[in-house]
């Protein structure tokens, strides 16, 4: 299993940015039942929990991301996303997706900065 994630750049303040993460060599049936999540990491600091989508329990926030983070998914695709919108300069670090299932997997960081 692989995990691609994409849509880091760089914004202003208040702006928006949508990442997504796409697992390959997953069966659909097997990604629908995962969880998948999304963590981040900012220089000097350790990886924070941002985001989790569980099967059974739904989907839950950090609370320094509620309501301006949704992290959705399409299982068609065997992607998911995290919709960032009025992102503050403290969000600015690396995105890592996480996924699931009989096993774990990480994905590559995306950047994300967030200009004052």
């Amino acid at each position: 299993v692989q995990l691609q994630a994409s849509g880091g750049g760089l914004v202003q303040a208040g702006g928006s940015l949508r990442l997504s993460c796409t697992a390959s060599g997953v069966s659909g049936v097997i990604f629908k039942v995962s969880t998948t999540a999304w963590y981040r990491q900012a220089p000097g600091n350790q990886r924070e929990f941002v985001a989790v989508s569980r099967f059974y329990n739904g989907t839950m926030y950090a609370d320094s991301v509620k309501g301006r983070f949704t992290l959705s998914r399409d299982n068609e695709k065997n992607t998911f996303y995290l919709q960032m919108h009025n992102l503050k300069p403290e969000d600015t670090a690396a995105y890592y997706c996480y996924v699931r299932g009989t096993r774990e997997y990480w994905g590559q960081g995306t950047q994300v900065t967030v200009s004052s």
